[in-house]
Parts: structure tokens; sequence; C-alpha cells
């Protein structure tokens, strides 16, 4: 016959011809629990076993032979000891992280970047276009300033046409017409087309060192930057408006950009040089795309220290609640491990209101229900 331990469900075969009239008791090899077993009825009716002389002691066993069952045989157990769990993939935590940590990082630097970049290249942008902007500007501004001083020289040489060209840089009047102000530093110049010798001369300037000698002779103190203002000085050959940039050094020895238009007087041989730095309308410009630069700079430093403070506030709050969620999930799985060995009495510390506490409820209630069910079976028995 089979007879099984109500405690742990643990299976034995008991040979029915070995067991007294007064029944017999024996202890179960898993959990310890005593198991009562009464002499099978037989189907011929006859008188009464007689009464048991003995009374019941718990834990006294009779000579009765209790093997397990062949198709019931577990693993010993101690009662108080829990299955061991291994976690199967990529526990909850790890998750957590990578859904509620990696994955945030990863979009808030992609949209960080993403921001700075349209930043800085709305930075550049404006940068690029004021400055191409202004320089237009500028080079309108010295070619308006050489047509207006060729003009005035073509009605100054009309109604002074005695004066000899020797004399333009020292007549006050006609050097006051001729060489006048452009920008901060720059000036305006008169000088004439070659004649048979091909030499091109300056008679009105704002150096009185260079009137009247062979402007060719420039190139050794001009050095590498006479081309460039040998090529807008003498471009002026068909009677054409010339223009043009070249590179000029500085007394401290900065070579700067200049801009010259050079402008033919109307109806006579001589021609207007307008000439002065460029910087000097380029420069606001320049100051405004240093700001930009260095507010750029702040503001990428704003950015990264408000990412920085996001996720780091990201990972102390995952950190904190995913600890409590998987040491809550932890206890429920302990109590339900010590439940499932027979320990009925483990107690669920849980009491949160969440999911959490509606599992821990769902075994409490599975823990009074096996209870109950142990506590009739015992009672039928």
């Amino acid at each position: 016959m089979i007879v099984i331990c109500e405690e742990c469900g643990k299976k034995y075969r008991i040979d029915p011809a070995k067991i007294p009239e007064k029944g017999a008791k024996f202890k179960c090899k898993s959990c310890s629990h005593v198991i009562t077993v009464s002499k099978p009825v037989e189907t011929v009716p006859g008188p009464p076993p007689p009464p048991d002389p003995m009374p019941d002691r718990d834990g006294e066993e009779s000579p009765v032979a209790a093997e397990p069952a062949e198709q019931d045989k577990p693993a010993k157990k101690k009662k108080s000891k829990k299955p061991k769990r291994e976690t199967k993939g990529v526990g909850l935590r790890t998750k957590m992280t990578l859904l509620f940590v990696f994955i945030p990082i990863v979009l808030i630097a992609a949209a960080g970047a993403l921001y700075l970049w349209q930043l800085n290249t709305l930075a550049s942008d404006i940068t690029n276009v004021s400055s191409k902007v202004v320089t237009q500007m500028a080079e309108d501004i010295i070619q308006e300033n050489a047509r207006a001083v060729a003009k005035q020289c073509a009605l100054y040489l009309a109604g002074h046409s005695k004066l000899k060209k020797e004399n333009y840089n020292n007549d006050p009047e006609s050097k006051k017409t001729a060489v006048q102000k452009v920008g901060k530093s720059g000036y305006t110049a008169l000088y004439e087309l070659p004649d048979g010798d091909g030499v091109w001369r300056t008679w009105a300037h704002a150096n009185p060192k260079i009137i009247g000698i062979d402007m060719s002779k420039l190139k050794k103190p001009l050095g590498k930057n006479f081309p460039g203002f040998w090529k807008v000085f003498t471009g002026v050959k068909d009677g054409k408006e010339s223009r043009g940039y070249y590179s000029w050094k500085d007394a401290d020895g900065r070579e700067r950009d200049k801009f010259m238009v050079c402008t033919p007087v109307e109806g006579t041989r001589y021609i207007i040089a307008s000439t002065t730095y460029l910087d000097e309308f380029t420069q606001p410009v320049t100051h405004m795309e240093a700001r930009a630069k260095k507010f750029l700079t702040s503001t990428r430093n704003i950015v990264f220290g408000i990412m920085g403070g996001t996720l780091i506030l990201i990972i102390l709050i995952v950190s904190i609640y995913g600890t409590q969620l998987t040491g809550r999930i932890k206890s429920l799985t302990d109590v339900a491990d010590r439940i499932s060995v027979g320990e009925l009495d483990a107690e669920i510390k849980i009491k949160s209101k969440d999911e959490l506490g509606d599992l821990a409820e769902a075994i409490s209630r599975m823990q009074d229900s096996i209870r109950l069910s142990i506590e009739r079976l015992r009672r039928r028995k």
C-alpha cells in the first residue's frame, strides 16, 4: 500500500501484512513528520480488533518497514533549507539600467550634440554672412569714394589748366582735392598714365617722397607684396576702372590686407587711387564673431552641465528605486521558496500599495489556503 506524508507529500510503499493490529507510526525521512498507519480493514467481517493497550506517543515508531515509492523518490532536504535559484537570462536590475540609464544617456547625448552642432552652424553662418556683407559694403564705399574724388579732380583741373602737374602736391587746393581721407587710415592719390618712356608717376600723395618717382621702384620696399599692388595700380591701361586686394606691411612688421580702387579722371590722363585697410570696416564683425564663439563655448558648458546633472540624477533614482524593487521581489521569492518546503508560518513583510503589495497579499492568501487545506486533511484522518 502507498502512504502519503501530510506535511511534505512524500510517498512511502508499505507491506500491509507487516502492519500490527494496533497500527504503526514512523517518521517521514524528508520533514520528520510522524505518520500514523492503520491496518487495512478486511473484506470479511470479523470481530473488532482489541483496543490498543499502549497510548500513542509522538515520535515512537512500530516495527514496520516504510520505503519510498519507486515513482516518487525526491532528493533529501532539510526542512529549513531553501532551494537554490539561478537567474536565467538578464536580471531585472540590469534591464532597468539598460532601459532607464544607458538608453537615456545615448538619447540625451545625441540630442545635446545635435543642438550644439546646429547652434555652432547658425553662429558660423551668421558671422560669415555678416562678414561678406560688410566686406561688400566696404568695397562699395571705397569705390564710391574713388569715383567722387575723380569727379572733383576733373572739375578742379578743368578750372586750373595752367597748374603744372609737378605742383599738384604743393598746391594746397589741388592736394586737398586729390588727397582725401578714406576710412580711418586710408587715403586717395592722383597718378598719371605712362608717357612714351612707359613710366608710371604719382603727382599727389600723402607721402611726398614718392612724388614724381618711377612707381616701379617700389618693388624693392614692397617685396613680395609688390605684384598684387602693381596689378591693381596698372590695371587702368584701357581706360577701365581697376580694383583688387594687396598686402601691406606696417611699421610694426604686421601685414594687413588693403583694398584699392583706381578710377580714371574723365577727360585727362590722370587716375585717382582710393585705398585703405579692409579690417577697419570688418573689425566690428570680427569682434562679433569672437563674442559669438565665446557665447557658444559658454552655452556648450551649460548644456554639458545640465546633461551631466540630469544623467547623475537618473542614475541615482534608478539605482535607489531598482535596489528597493529588486529587494522586495527577492523577499517575496524567499517567502514563496519557504512555503514550498513546508514553512507555512513564514512572515510576509511587504505592505506596499502597488502591484508588489497585491502580489504579497496573493501569496499570503495562498499561504492561508494551504494551511487550512492541510488542517482539514488532518481532521478527516
